[in-house]
């Protein structure tokens, strides 16, 4: 665009984006936290960020009802819209799930777990009542998709380097559990590597239990369909994503899982100034309905949000100008997942070809493909020299469970202390009674 010729708002409840494929390793101290964020208003400095969230959208008047983080809420003209708000944990009414689950859709998550583990074993190490510490080093994972495999691998990795250093745990005291309700783990990279994977967790003696899923997990205690129960302190729930709830307050169509319905062009249905993409889209996968496969949707995944986003990009423009839009497509090119530290399945489509490799070579296909596609050159240098210090430096097994909680020493030192209770000698109150009576 020229300059001067629009106004691009940004609008967020936080101050960043989050690039999610790397929170696994974000909450195994691979990556440092800080390097997995980008903030909005340096990568975007041409662009109005706004940190809030928007309440409601009034198309008859093309006008957005802007909630901010303190304040009064405001209304926010515009004369194009793009909603691009992503997916939230797909969760399910399970008895004790909101109160013990540990998600993994933010950094925040990411090192509240990283924490969270590293405390258990410090409870482990500390107590000597062996309920305690068999429930401490307990660790439950439900969802075996990327988040899933990926965070047990990494999280396993982590226990397992950090146990050399208590005299009283060891990997053999701990219980690591992965379940899901489907018949496999990994889909994403097809059922060979997804076999692979679940032999290769098994091997390092954590348990797969598929075709099954979690009916309880009240107070730590884990109820599983098919009849396993433990005692757990760590619960981390990953069993899928759900488009962002707040779409079904806009008034726009949506399909029948929640996202919203839109033209190959990324134009929300029966709007021309309205556009989506990533995970809250449903967007046609035009190269899959052409190699035969119908009422083919593009997956919530990051290789179609970050392609979908330059021809959205496009199209907008086009829209100003009262060019034709263009059509949205694209071949899936494969997938990679890490497993831990030298540890992976990767699958490269090339053409009609499928590569599929395991082991370190896919690990470094994993760290390659996603180092790579990091956004701004400022994180990926970052990312890479975490990487390349973590071959020559041991792993960091420090937990900073304060931090959740930053205030509590110092309110502690500063609350005034309880009043002292003086004590009555025993005439005086019998006088009192005299006097009361």
């Amino acid at each position: 665009m020229r300059y001067g010729e629009a106004t691009v708002t940004v609008v967020d409840p936080r101050s960043y984006m989050t690039y999610q494929p790397f929170l696994p390793e974000a909450a195994a101290g691979s990556i440092s936290p800080r390097h997995v964020v980008v903030p909005l208003r340096r990568v975007l400095p041409k662009a109005e960020v706004l940190t809030g969230r928007v309440t409601t959208i009034d198309q008859d008047r093309k006008v957005a009802t802007i909630a901010p983080l303190t304040g009064e809420a405001y209304e926010l003209p515009f004369d194009y819209l793009v909603v691009a708000m992503g997916a939230v944990s797909r969760t399910f009414p399970i008895p004790g799930l909101a109160e013990q689950g540990i998600g993994m859709k933010g950094i925040e998550e990411a090192i509240g777990l990283r924490n969270h583990v590293l405390e258990q074993l410090d409870k482990a190490d500390s107590t000597t009542d062996e309920e305690i510490r068999r429930k401490a080093l307990t660790f439950v994972f439900i969802g075996g998709g990327f988040a899933g495999a990926e965070t047990v691998g990494e999280v396993e990795d982590m226990a397992r380097d950090a146990a050399k250093y208590y005299k009283n745990v060891s990997r053999e005291d701990m219980r690591f559990i992965l379940v899901d309700a489907a018949d496999k783990i990994l889909p994403e990279v097809g059922p060979k590597l997804g076999a692979y994977g679940k032999e290769h967790l098994e091997a390092r003696g954590v348990e797969v239990y598929l075709s099954t899923s979690m009916d309880s997990c009240v107070d730590g205690h884990v109820v599983l369909k098919n009849g396993l129960e433990v005692d757990a302190n760590t619960i981390v729930w990953t069993a899928g994503v759900k488009p962002n709830p707040a779409l079904a307050r806009f008034g726009l169509p949506l399909g029948p899982r929640g996202h919203i319905d839109c033209e190959p062009t990324l134009q929300v249905k029966g709007t021309d100034y309205i556009w989506a993409a990533g995970d809250n889209a449903q967007v046609p996968d035009l190269a899959a309905r052409r190699a035969g496969v119908e009422n083919a949707w593009c997956p919530p995944n990051a290789q179609h949000a970050l392609r979908q986003a330059k021809v959205l990009g496009d199209n907008v423009v086009s829209g100003m100008r009262g060019f034709p839009q263009k059509e949205y497509s694209h071949a899936n090119k494969g997938a990679v997942a890490g497993l831990g530290l030298h540890k992976g399945v990767a699958m490269i489509v090339m053409g009609k070809m499928k590569i599929k490799l395991k082991g370190r070579l896919a690990w470094y296909m994993h760290r390659g493909y996603h180092g790579l596609a990091m956004p701004t050159w400022n994180r990926k240098i970052r990312v890479f020299a975490d990487w390349t210090l973590g071959m020559f430096l041991k792993r960091e097994v420090v937990s900073l469970g304060a931090i959740e909680s930053p205030r509590e020493e110092f309110y502690e030192a500063a609350k005034p202390a309880p009043a002292a209770k003086t004590e009555t000698p025993a005439g005086a109150r019998t006088e009192e009674r005299a006097k009361a009576s």
